[in-house]
């Protein structure tokens, strides 16, 4: 069977745009809205007295609490609870300013000077321009290798930013000055227009340089090796904690706008365990599995929320040269029924994905959403086990081999281990002769696995940090360090290059309409499996209120939760 590359590097040369990605923030069962509370009737309970800790569970771990070390979605949103960057965003999803007190754009969109807000540290110490500097020169500083550093150099388009990763000039010649303490300038190569979202992410938060170096390997290693200037003070905590604590800041520079007197995570991996202790008043939120959702399907308590994350399978094509073979790649991926997942095993409100970029996190310019149809890839991406078989009998027959046996990394959680097991018996009953193994991990063990490429397939995620497909598709371009599987494609870096820093940086349907090629160059290579975007089946509790879900790099944000007691 033969695709036909839908674009070439001559095609989408011809076009000339910066994204006016909007953000789209919708709940898994279709609501615009993304503040959530136990149930309606939580307004009136609202009415007493609010205050008191919130306790809230986790699925995993931190990894680190290092902002621009950090790499997953619960690292960041505890570091959030505790940290301020410039922007924050508001309970609709939107930019507004945090430690930034205003902001002005240049002319030409590629020189922003921000003026910061009188705000501290937790110790005492005032938050000056300086602390970007040192943060973001952190983040790009080779000597740190930040899986995130190309936020600034290939997304925020910071100047000197993709050099001094490189390694040909100082972290010194960053484009960003701290022209006094309450100003910071930042310069740009390109106008980015979700430059604004890029804030509120972690890697762009400030680091306070004398207490940093204070700290020295022990940063980040306990409640004492951290300074707060946001919402919350982390008062305890060691790596690997499976209980801390954060307490309202009370020298927060928006003090009066936190109801809360704290937060209690708990790290709970047993998802009937996590139910129980709900139930009994242990837990105000938690996380649901499909099976429970069943049973609680109709409790006013439980909400379904975008968490924005695709998950998907990555193949070591560079490792494993049985993947390297296009025609089991697309055997694989057409073997895998993404339906029988989301309905019979997960039951959370998670939907089958067929695109690269999921739904309901980024609008183009004219509004509508980049993945609303979920069949346009159908002749890349989809199941049907025909073709699977088909590209499967030509797989074999080129590398000359009647059997394959691989080996799949999955997280130590409940969610993708079961995920993983029909993974494995739908490749195994589709594909005969093809063995998948299951190697189960804690999920800190599995990330470093794949990055440093010793796997052979990997069941992972991916969650946007900022409202623009590029988050995803930003991925797959060569020598990215969350490439996983070493995947390499001239057309396809050709056309993210002229999309991020090319003539369509100042045509915005022009860059959507090239994103959209890119992401067929990705699905016709079969360069991932996409799984199904993720939604959390979750309980809240009645007393609780104004938290916001967020489809976008800070799933949860609790500065305006509100519990009665």
């Amino acid at each position: 069977m033969k695709f036909d590359r839908r674009i070439s590097r001559r095609s989408f040369l011809a076009a000339a745009g910066v994204s006016a990605a909007a953000l789209a923030l919708t709940a898994c069962g279709g609501s615009s809205s993304t503040a959530a509370s136990g149930s309606t009737a939580a307004s009136g309970a609202a009415a007493s007295a609010e205050g008191g800790v919130l306790n809230v569970m986790l699925e995993t771990e931190v990894q680190s609490l290092d902002p621009q070390l950090a790499t997953d979605g619960t690292s960041f949103e505890v570091i959030a609870n505790y940290t301020d960057g410039l922007m924050q965003m508001d309970a609709n999803g939107a930019a507004v300013e945090a430690l930034a007190e205003s902001y002005e754009l240049s002319e030409d969109g590629k020189t922003y000077t921000f003026h910061l807000k009188d705000a501290k540290w937790s110790n005492g110490d005032a938050v000056t321009a300086a602390d970007f500097v040192f943060g973001w020169q952190r983040a790009v500083d080779p000597a740190n290798a930040s899986e995130y550093a190309y936020m600034l150099s290939d997304i925020g388009q910071v100047v000197n930013a993709a050099e001094i990763i490189a390694g040909s000039k100082p972290v010194t010649d960053l484009g960003i000055t701290a022209v006094d303490d309450k100003t910071l300038k930042v310069e740009l190569n390109v106008p980015v227009s979700y430059f604004l979202s890029l804030m509120y992410f972690p890697t762009f938060y400030p680091m306070n340089q004398k207490f940093f170096e204070s700290c020295g390997d022990t940063y980040g290693t306990s409640a004492d090796t951290v300074l707060s200037n946001g919402a919350f003070v982390l008062t305890s905590y060691e790596p690997a904690a499976t209980a801390f604590e954060l307490v309202k800041n009370a020298d927060y520079y928006d003090a009066d706008r936190i109801a809360l007197d704290g937060l209690n995570y708990q790290v709970i991996k047993d998802s009937q365990q996590a139910l129980m202790s709900y139930q009994n008043g242990d837990l105000d939120i938690t996380l649901l599995n499909g099976e429970q959702v069943e049973q609680v399907k109709d409790d006013p308590e439980f909400t379904s929320v975008g968490a924005g994350y695709l998950w998907y399978i990555s193949p070591n094509m560079d490792a494993v040269p049985e993947l390297a073979n296009l025609n089991l790649r697309r055997a694989i991926t057409f073997a895998l029924d993404r339906d029988s997942i989301t309905n019979d095993v997960l039951k959370d409100g998670s939907s089958p994905a067929y695109t690269a970029v999921p739904a309901q996190f980024a609008t183009g310019p004219d509004g509508s959403d980049f993945s609303a149809d979920q069949t346009k890839f159908a002749e890349f991406c989809a199941y049907d086990p025909d073709k699977a078989a088909e590209y499967y009998e030509q797989a074999k027959a080129e590398l000359g081999k009647d059997s394959f046996s691989f080996t799949m990394v999955v997280d130590a959680d409940d969610a993708p281990q079961k995920v993983a097991q029909v993974v494995q018996e739908q490749l195994q009953t589709t594909l005969p002769g093809f063995t998948l193994e299951l190697k189960v991990e804690p999920k800190k063990q599995r990330v470093q696995d794949m990055q440093d490429g010793n796997f052979e397939i990997g069941l992972t995620r991916w969650g946007p940090d900022y409202a623009d497909p590029m988050t995803y598709l930003g991925m797959w371009v060569t020598g990215n360090s969350n490439n996983y599987g070493l995947w390499s494609d001239a057309d396809y870096d050709a056309v993210i290059a002229e999309c991020t820093t090319g003539d369509l940086c100042t045509d915005p349907e022009g860059r959507w309409e090239a994103m959209y090629d890119a992401e067929s160059i990705v699905l016709e290579q079969a360069a991932i499996f996409p799984l199904y975007g993720q939604c959390n089946a979750e309980m809240i509790s009645s007393a609780v209120t104004g938290v916001d879900f967020h489809p976008v790099a800070l799933n949860r944000v609790f500065k305006d939760a509100k519990k009665s007691v």
